[in-house]
């Protein structure tokens, strides 16, 4: 069942938004060479904390996944797409790190995420994180009164065959509201015209996930969460919650 918010549900999301923006900037800004990626976690925990927000993350578990999960940040690094548990891996020079937060504020959710590099890029990781990005900006535009989920599907799928990159197929965005993940879904594969019609009050999370290589398929980690790429190449995730407005687009997880 698809929930359409009223104005004032869509301003306390915002605000969940807030929190989920300020735990990415703090694990953005702290994350370096050497540094574990469960220290990320923790930076992000703190920042939760201090607003008084709870993880949709910490304890979620899907159909899928054999555990709960045991953080508040997914954390996937290089040839991870999603999905990826902090734990002790020690961050290297020009590692590919996305990082996806969600938070609960007062009843009411929001999601993110961001890929950044740290330390010296290699070659072509900064076009793949821009143009995931970039991706995410074409979403987010198509999502206006009036069109359809397939429209944003299809301006995503687009920036991604333009550039000559692959996307899991069976991971995409979705509805979001009193939980992290509500219908409709929102794949990043699609037709324009198709699905859901876009109305004042709907609530979705928008994400590509981009794979340099250019496949489509992926394999799951040992953990039962990370998904990787099948030929090791790398891989970025941007994420931004937004509602359907009379007045266009509004994101609700920015700073």
């Amino acid at each position: 069942m698809v929930e359409i918010k009223t104005d004032a549900a869509l301003d306390a999301m915002r605000e969940a938004g807030r929190v989920v923006a300020r735990a990415l900037d703090a694990a953005r800004r702290t994350a370096a060479v050497g540094m574990r990626l469960r220290e990320l976690d923790e930076t992000a925990r703190e920042v939760l904390r201090e607003a008084g927000a709870r993880s949709p993350f910490l304890g979620y578990r899907p159909h899928f996944a054999p555990t709960p999960f045991p953080a508040v940040i997914c954390v996937s690094v290089n040839d991870a797409i999603v999905h990826g548990v902090p734990g002790d891996y020690r961050l290297r020079d020009g590692d590919v790190v996305g990082v996806d937060c969600g938070a609960e504020l007062d009843g009411w959710t929001a999601d993110a995420a961001v890929t950044f590099v740290v330390g010296t890029p290699r070659t072509g990781d900064v076009e793949l994180i821009d143009t995931t990005r970039r991706a995410l900006d074409a979403g987010i535009a198509a999502a206006t009164v009036g069109n359809r989920i397939g429209d944003i599907s299809a301006a995503i799928d687009a920036v991604a065959r333009d550039a000559g990159y692959g996307m899991p197929r069976d991971f995409g965005g979705h509805g979001i509201g009193r939980r992290m993940h509500e219908d409709p879904p929102v794949p990043n594969h699609g037709r324009p015209g198709r699905g859901y019609p876009l109305r004042h009050g709907l609530a979705l999370a928008i994400e590509p996930m981009f794979i340099a290589g250019g496949r489509d398929g992926y394999l799951t980690g040992a953990d039962g969460w990370t998904l990787h790429t099948t030929d090791g190449s790398r891989a970025a995730h941007m994420e931004h919650t937004i509602a359907i407005t009379e007045d266009g687009p509004r994101v609700l997880t920015l700073l």
